[in-house]
């Protein structure tokens, strides 16, 4: 019996755990990498929708007032607030970066390093400008408004526990990928995928399937932000 004849009788269990170690790839050639990515996503989608509607339960539950957006999230220009400003110009940076992402990953499957790197680069400036703006806002309304996670003066207490841990949350997924899209785009401008060296964050030589993976996990950040602006902001 051969060995190809003896792989097609193996069923099951068996047949699953053969599938599996045969290769680096599963779900149809899918890279490892990239399945897991899906998976930590789908993961991570769980734990933001419980926040969300978490958030939901306790604004309509509130027995005291919610504080209005237009009002605690203004930013002041030349003496006039200016409802939301801040916030807009968070959500446009962090759109761009979307459309740089998607950018460089075109690039990389045209294994074009320079325009990769340069791209990826380009994305995590737009992502740490949106950390520091994060950061600007969330000291406006400690220091100046006077917003607590346990008390608000402007009426619920719930909400700064509830606006701290949400958009603490995704700054930290924000700041995160910041991280590796600069570890990823020294590797791409160094041609470390070109050549195939080994080390962290490496793929096959001539692969830049990881441009890929880092793109599913920022246009899933971007996502996650386009729920909080309209739950948190919009609402």
């Amino acid at each position: 019996m051969t060995t190809s004849t003896t792989t097609e009788n193996i069923t099951g269990l068996q047949s699953a755990t053969a599938d599996w170690a045969s290769d680096q790839t599963a779900f149809k050639n899918v890279p490892w990498g990239k399945a897991m990515m899906w998976i930590f996503l789908l993961s991570d989608t769980f734990i933001f929708a419980c926040f969300l509607i978490g958030y939901m339960t306790l604004r309509l539950g509130a027995t005291e007032p919610w504080p209005l957006s237009s009002e605690i999230f203004a930013l002041s220009i030349g003496g006039q607030p200016v409802p939301l400003l801040l916030i807009a110009i968070m959500t446009f940076i962090l759109i761009t970066s979307s459309g740089t992402m998607v950018m460089a990953v075109n690039f990389g499957y045209r294994k074009d390093r320079k325009k990769t790197a340069l791209l990826l680069l380009i994305t995590a400036l737009l992502g740490a400008s949106f950390v520091g703006m994060q950061v600007f806002e969330w000291t406006k309304l400690i220091v100046e408004e006077g917003v607590r996670p346990w008390s608000n003066p402007f009426g619920a207490a719930q909400f700064g526990s509830t606006f701290f841990m949400i958009t603490g949350f995704h700054g930290v997924h924000v700041s995160i990928g910041v991280i590796f899209l600069l570890i990823v785009a020294r590797k791409v401008w160094r041609g470390e995928y070109d050549n195939g060296t080994r080390g962290f964050f490496t793929s096959r030589k001539g692969n830049y399937g990881i441009v890929e993976t880092m793109g599913l996990y920022w246009h899933f950040v971007d996502l996650v932000w386009v729920f909080i602006f309209a739950f948190f902001y919009l609402w």
